[in-house]
């Protein structure tokens, strides 16, 4: 039961006003009952500056609007509460707001849970691992830039937040949207449910744009996938995700950027590597997505390598897999992305696989569609029992998954 506290509690407000460049900055900071820990709640319609010598607490859903920016300096660790439905924390940064999370890989940004026990200066916390999940939301950040929805709509409210709240709408016509900037930082023990079989994806991008920087981030250990583009013309680069509950990597919706340099790494219950979407409306986009590497699980029962599904358009190139159980496959799920790698929408370039014994190229490489059928689909191809593409494992030298040898 939560405990209520009387009129007379005392609230202690911190303010520290600095400048740089001329503009005032804010840093404020309220008080919980914890002496050491700060509190982000509710809705912000001002601009926030976070300080990393104090544990943050996300509390319930927090949004920050429209005109606002949320500072999170490299080295701040923010702790989630739980909660289920609506009441799930998670950090909203809705379309016209922005984020400037610039972790370094010596002093990353932690979003984890208040299980965690993981403290100011630290890295990584000893009591939770890649298997507990769902202990809070995740970290959405939505935009203007262009989406393909059904009914050629131009907005939609993205998934887990109630249509009542309208800062969970994202998309527009604005393909060069600056969100702001995220770097080197580490998304943990996320996905809380919000609704039956729907769950929170540990970084959710919905509608961002290329003007906004997407670089260094790691998911660990979430309920739903990793890393979702729902739309949008953002680049991303140097992405690890391990564990997840449901696919690493998801683009939806005629996502048009780049990914470039990415790990997927199955955890026990991991469905796909890459579960990849095209367009639901009229408008077409193409996703590059290279320079990946997907490490199955001996265990996981849906732990597949992708599934390419629904129109999807794009390029998939210099990927790098091993580590699958035999009988797990590359598919083309449709007839609708049959039809696409026959015309050419859709493509794959440079594939090596450490596939198990007695397993061959077409046995990974399948077409499901209902009535088109394919030619030369795996071709590109090769099995190996060492690879030469796929993921810079050097760049995630500073991750979680590699201090508790995930890879």
């Amino acid at each position: 039961m939560k405990k209520l506290f009387k009129n007379y509690s005392l609230l202690l407000i911190t303010l520290l006003i600095t400048s740089c460049g001329g503009d005032d900055s804010v840093v404020i900071g309220e008080e919980n009952n914890d002496s050491s820990s700060y509190t982000l709640s509710g809705t912000y319609s001002d601009s926030k500056t976070l300080s990393a010598d104090n544990i943050w607490t996300l509390k319930g859903r927090v949004t920050f609007t429209s005109g606002t920016t949320l500072t999170i300096p490299a080295g701040t660790i923010i702790k989630a509460q739980g909660g289920t439905g609506t009441n799930a924390s998670t950090l909203i940064i809705a379309r016209g707001a922005k984020i400037d999370a610039q972790g370094t890989a010596s002093n990353p940004i932690v979003m984890t849970s208040v299980a965690d026990d993981i403290e100011v200066g630290q890295k990584f916390g000893t009591n939770l691992n890649e298997n507990n999940r769902g202990l809070w939301g995740g970290l959405l950040i939505l935009g203007y830039a262009p989406c393909s929805f059904e009914n050629d709509v131009t907005q939609v409210q993205i998934e887990g937040i109630p249509v009542t709240d309208t800062n969970g709408l994202y998309g527009g016509d604005d393909a060069t949207d600056n969100s702001g900037i995220v770097k080197y930082i580490s998304i943990r023990h996320g996905g809380a449910l919000i609704g039956d079989g729907n769950e929170i994806n540990g970084l959710t991008l919905g509608g961002v744009g290329s003007g906004t920087v997407i670089e260094n981030i790691e998911v660990v250990g979430n309920v739903d996938d990793g890393i979702e583009f729902f739309g949008g013309t953002v680049d991303a680069s140097n992405l690890l995700v391990w564990g997840q509950g449901d696919d690493g990597l998801d683009i939806d919706q005629a996502y048009s950027g780049t990914i470039d340099n990415a790990m997927v790494i199955a955890g026990n219950v991991s469905d796909h590597g890459l579960e990849i979407d095209g367009p639901e409306g009229a408008a077409e986009g193409s996703f590059i997505l290279k320079n990946v590497t997907l490490i199955g699980s001996e265990v996981a029962a849906d732990g597949e390598y992708a599934d390419y599904r629904s129109n999807a358009m794009g390029a998939s190139e210099n990927i790098f897999a091993y580590g699958f159980q035999s009988g797990k496959d590359v598919e083309l799920d449709n007839d609708g992305v049959a039809t696409n790698f026959n015309s050419g929408k859709l493509n794959f370039a440079s594939w090596e696989i450490i596939a198990p014994a007695g397993v061959t190229v077409a046995d990974i490489f399948q077409n499901k569609a209902e009535t088109v059928t394919v030619s030369n689909f795996g071709d590109f191809a090769t099995l190996v029992t060492t690879g030469t593409v796929g993921a810079n494992a050097a760049d995630f030298a500073w991750t979680y998954a590699k201090e508790k040898g995930a890879y």
